[in-house]
């Protein structure tokens, strides 16, 4: 009993794990091990505690649990601390989960000492973190806030397109006054580098709402802010507390509104942060509703560049267009120079290029939104990718677009889509089709034209999405891209990457114990 008491660290996570990919409920289990051993049977609510960590089983009951699973007993303590795979559909929706175990490390208490102490130690800012915990939430859910999406059909009645006018009327009959105010861009410190920062609007309580004099000749910002104001009022009641809109900072907004030397995170932080989050949400469904603009992308089969009969920005569009669509299996980045975010959204759960919090010390060059930062000939690119990942080729198609901020400071808007679910779903071979581009390329050093068969499949299902975009990309060489250039499969990895890597050390105890007789 000693034994599994200090080796059962990750007991409880591994079998919520195993319970879940095997869909069996915990009344289930307990019935299952009551069929086999009705007198050391564990109780639905003994199972759950085993799961949460607070009890550890008795060798009887883990001897019970693992004969349910056909597991060996030994599987479930901490010499594997391997869990089960999770399937594609629960790994979609953004970054990889780690289980919190073993539970005594993640209490309560000691997360809130230790995120604080984690963020101080990073510079991590409040809202920075805040932001990370809104698109993890968002990721998760895949956007789904019907809430936020039939408050916003409430106000517009689902008219679209809306004009200026439409919404300053919305303004009028909510009691939203306007103030217009002239404000030029300025140089700001945004964390490690400088940008130009400009104040668009901001709201002011009760019900005041002022707009920078830039806004009348740009009538795509224009309708955004408003629509955001609008949120304010109808979610909120226009209480106030919400950060204005300014353009050139970090994570979409103005230079961090967080001062730098102040550790840990405050109530206040997560507010703002999630209070923008609903307010931007509310303004993308206001501005595109649901049912009105599917049809909109289905008769411009996605193209971005229909944004211009809309008088809507291209940040909207794409947003929008991951809601929105009936595959699921979409991301979009909002990069700017030399290499962070502005904005991200994996519904597809793609591997990030790059580090939001900082940039990263060896990035891929080869990431549609790296190369259209950098001198790429053309404004927008269609591009196909092969990512290698756990031994795996992963395919994915977007669409990059280069633009700029009110402030003046250039950004690539991209929008993509997992090509994998969609082949898969068309009867097609997509292991052999996403093996055979990314083998391609390999041959040819990273990129190469897409094979004829593969080829005929993606336009297949291209046409079945009705992306105009995906089978543009056929004309362009696929690319080879990974999570970091050190981590490329090409022969002699990426131009920029480290000629070599520091050992870590594992290679170190690798070579001792094949030297050392």
């Amino acid at each position: 009993m000693e034994g599994i008491i200090r080796n059962s660290h990750f007991l409880g996570a591994k079998l919520r794990t195993l319970r879940k990919q095997h869909r069996i409920t915990l009344e289930e289990l307990s019935a299952r091990c009551a069929q086999i051993d009705p007198q050391s049977a564990p109780s639905v609510s003994y199972l759950s505690m085993i799961e949460s960590g607070h009890r550890s089983p008795s060798a009887g009951v883990l001897a019970l649990i693992a004969r349910v699973f056909q597991r060996k007993p030994m599987w479930f303590l901490d010499q594997n601390a391997e869990f089960a795979p999770i399937s594609r559909e629960k790994a979609a929706g953004g970054a990889a989960r780690i289980p919190f175990e073993p539970s005594f490390l993640f209490s309560k208490s000691l997360l809130q000492a230790a995120i604080p102490e984690l963020l101080s130690q990073t510079g991590t800012t409040g809202r920075q973190f805040a932001h990370l915990l809104i698109r993890s939430h968002q990721e998760l859910l895949r956007n789904e806030y019907p809430d936020l999406e039939h408050a916003a059909e409430a106000v517009g009645k689902r008219a679209f397109p809306l004009k200026v006018d439409d919404l300053t009327g919305l303004c009028k009959r909510l009691g939203l006054e306007i103030r217009w105010f002239e404000r030029k861009s300025v140089l700001a410190r945004d964390k490690d580098h400088e940008v130009r920062s400009v104040v668009r609007s901001f709201f002011e309580a009760p019900g005041t709402v002022y707009l920078n004099k830039a806004l009348r000749s740009d009538a795509a910002r224009l309708k955004f802010d408003l629509a955001s104001h609008i949120g304010h009022k109808v979610l909120h009641g226009g209480d106030g507390l919400k950060s204005p809109h300014a353009t050139g900072g970090d994570m979409g907004g103005s230079p961090d509104s967080g001062s730098p030397f102040r550790s840990g995170i405050e109530a206040k932080d997560v507010l703002h942060a999630w209070r923008d989050f609903e307010c931007s949400f509310f303004a993308g469904a206001l501005l595109c509703p649901k049912v009105p603009f599917r049809r909109f992308l289905m008769r411009e089969r996605y193209r971005v560049e229909a944004r211009r009969k809309l008088e809507l920005t291209p940040s909207v569009i794409m947003r929008r267009m991951t809601k929105v669509s009936p595959y699921p299996y979409w991301h979009f980045f909002d990069a700017d120079a030399p290499g962070r975010f502005r904005a991200v959204y994996r519904g597809n759960g793609i591997p990030l290029p790059w580090g939001n919090m900082t940039q990263a010390t060896d990035p891929c060059p080869h990431w549609a939104v790296f190369r259209m930062l950098g001198n790429a000939p053309n404004e927008s690119n269609s591009q196909i990718s092969v990512l290698r990942e756990n031994d795996q080729w992963q395919l994915y198609c977007c669409h990059s677009l280069r633009t700029s901020d009110m402030a003046g400071n250039p950004h690539v808007l991209s929008v993509g889509i997992d090509l994998v679910p969609a082949l898969a779903s068309n009867g097609s071979d997509e292991a052999q089709i996403v093996e055979s581009i990314g083998e391609a390329c390999l041959r040819k050093g990273g990129q190469a034209r897409i094979p004829r068969l593969a080829a005929e499949a993606i336009r297949a299902v291209a046409n079945i999405l009705n992306i105009a975009w995906v089978e543009e990309s056929l004309e362009q060489p696929a690319h080879i891209i990974c999570p970091r250039s050190s981590r490329c499969p090409r022969h002699g990895q990426c131009d920029v990457a480290p000629a070599t890597r520091a050992r870590d050390i594992t290679d170190v105890k690798r070579e001792i114990l094949t030297t050392v007789k």
